[in-house]
């Protein structure tokens, strides 16, 4: 199922569901990890599955002999056959993340192609980190710098415009489309107002829904939701949500992701005496998030869940 087309279902409803995103695992680990973290959410019926997307880098290299070698790295390989495995297996919509960096664009239009193939509809279209050896972004000769290119790229497909303008007969692909939201700016962006308009412009250019960035104060939420409406964009915005799980996360976070950590949860994380309480306190303010945000007659709210489902699993329980 289209993950548009039930996001509209649940606003006509003014019901509310939830999503949850996992990471791949590590080159070299088993697809069972996975499944065990799905095991433990699939009886909660979530709205669909995120799978995320890792850049591939390149590195260089010596051999004894003194020859220097190109190699193509990728730690989590995998999105695509994953998120094949999971429909077929639980049943459950997924939402394959594709990203410009480390790609051409005509390596992207066949993993677009690829996806179509295995039946998967939802595709999140993003930029991508910036690669570990460099402090702006860049990306590979042929490449895009924006996913506001890719995503013109798979709407494109969309209307059966391929990349080789000479293809005859070529069939109309059907991808529902998503893209990311900062209610606390991008932090490539120059300002908040920026950021919005070009938020705008993937609207635009054919994005079905809008998955947020994580936030820890939900009036970030609903003041960015409002601004959103305001200049006139209307697909569905799922607000992206994430338990606290370590006190390391108080530095982490913010650094990562220019996510600021409300004072109240800065100071109850702090006063916790163990890990133990630190997690259960992380849960608590997010269970409240949740709460409010589904009062609020949201959609469907987005967990990060990061492979560790069993905080996840109880705010789902307690909020829905």
């Amino acid at each position: 199922m289209k993950i548009g087309e039930k996001l509209d279902t649940l606003l006509r409803s003014k019901d509310t569901m939830f999503s949850v995103e996992i990471l791949p695992p590590l080159k070299g680990q088993n697809i069972q990890n996975i499944y065990d973290t799905i095991n433990v959410l699939s009886p909660l019926k979530p709205c669909f599955i995120a799978v995320t997307y890792h850049r591939q880098e390149y590195d260089y290299r010596r051999d004894k002999n003194g020859i220097i070698t190109k190699i193509l790295k990728k730690k989590r390989p995998g999105t695509t056959g994953i998120c094949a495995a999971i429909q077929n297996r639980y049943q459950i919509p997924t939402l394959a993340h594709l990203i410009c960096a480390g790609y051409t664009a005509y390596e992207l239009e066949s993993i677009l192609l690829e996806l179509s193939y295995l039946q998967i509809e939802n595709v999140l279209v993003l930029r991508g980190d910036n690669s570990s050896k460099e402090k702006e972004f860049t990306n590979v000769e042929g490449g895009y710098l924006y996913a506001s290119d890719l995503l013109r790229q798979a709407k494109n497909m969309n209307e059966g415009i391929y990349m080789e303008e000479d293809l005859t007969f070529t069939e109309k692909l059907d991808f529902c489309l998503g893209v990311a939201g900062y209610p606390e700016k991008h932090m490539d962006a120059t300002s908040f107002e920026e950021d919005l308009q070009y938020l705008k412009q993937k609207v635009e250019i054919g994005a079905d829904f809008i998955i947020t960035q994580m936030f820890f104060d939900n009036n970030k939420f609903f003041e960015f939701e409002q601004k959103c409406r305001d200049i006139g964009i209307t697909v569905p915005i799922i607000p992206g949500l994430k338990p606290l799980q370590t006190k390391k996360h108080l530095k982490i976070l913010p650094s990562i992701f220019r996510t600021e950590i409300p004072e109240a949860l800065v100071e109850k994380i702090e006063s916790c005496k163990d890990t133990a309480e630190v997690r259960q306190a992380g849960i608590d303010w997010c269970i409240q998030q949740s709460k409010e945000l589904k009062e609020a007659g949201i959609p469907c709210l987005h967990y990060y869940s990061m492979g560790k489902p069993a905080p996840i699993k109880k705010i789902i329980e307690s909020v829905f």
